[in-house]
């Protein structure tokens, strides 16, 4: 099974590396992590993900991903995914979006649904419209960021379950590869957007994965998305809070692979 990373070139104006990974020819799926991460966040997933081809790419202003001023808005995120798919030659995928990555994976099958063969959304919100409760600290943020500030910022999504601390440090690495322009600019984009099951329909096949003890998406919020999502399927996973990808990737597996599989 080959494994690489590949530098793309998007129409959009900037580059991004993706890894790719699994047999050429098995059936595509697109992973888009959360803001502050980078691909490394499914680096636990992505084994799991057995007979699938797996583009994993660090998305804009984040890991090793171009850090342009601008380009931030949910839109354009949605945009730069479709352009993923584009300098992959990929005409369409599963795309599986964690946390806010389930809110730019939301809007991508609203703007190309014809991209999106079906939606995995983990831990991810029905709507961020608004101004989050940590904004202000972010807001605060200059250059170069603190370590400790970055560390400190993993504790507003507390974990129920052990986490390996190499992954958590590779988390922190992730924020602190973000220049300060672009914590803010990316917030900002989400909490400036009109929610995507507002602004249209979705009509992929959906999966939705929520930890029941999650402090910050409410079960009437993922109700409330499943439900605008025909025929979606609401998985809810006890004591597991809001980083469903860091507390279970093994379970995140199991039932994307399932519910792959039960699509036929």
């Amino acid at each position: 099974m080959d494994s690489e990373v590949r530098d793309l070139t998007l129409r959009t104006g900037i580059s991004v590396p993706c890894l790719i990974h699994g047999d050429a020819g098995a059936e595509p799926v697109l992973l888009l992590h959360a803001w502050g991460e980078s691909r490394g966040s499914f680096d636990r997933l992505i084994p799991l993900l057995t007979g699938l081809r797996v583009y994993a790419p660090d998305l804009r202003g984040q890991g090793e991903a171009d850090k342009p001023e601008g380009g931030y808005s949910l839109a354009e995120q949605a945009e730069d995914a479709a352009a993923i798919l584009d300098a992959l030659d990929v005409p369409g995928a599963v795309v599986v979006g964690s946390s806010s990555g389930g809110y730019v994976a939301q809007r991508l099958a609203v703007d190309h649904p014809e991209r999106v063969a079906a939606l995995v959304l983990v831990g991810a919100p029905l709507s961020l419209h608004g101004r989050a409760p940590f904004a202000d600290e972010v807001d605060r943020l200059t250059d170069p960021l603190d370590e400790d500030w970055v560390r400190d910022s993993l504790s507003w999504f507390p974990l129920l379950h052990e986490v390996p601390a190499w992954f958590v440090e590779d988390r922190v690495r992730d924020g602190l590869r973000m220049p300060a322009h672009v914590w803010k600019a990316i917030l900002n984009g989400l909490g400036e957007a009109t929610p995507p099951t507002e602004s249209g329909t979705i009509h992929a096949p959906t999966l939705i994965l929520w930890g029941e003890q999650d402090g910050l998406l409410t079960r009437g919020g993922q109700e409330t998305l499943a439900a605008r999502i025909p025929g979606s399927v609401l998985k809810v996973y006890p004591r597991v809070a809001h980083l469903v990808l860091w507390e279970c990737p093994e379970r995140v597996a199991e039932d994307t692979t399932a519910f792959l599989a039960s699509l036929g």
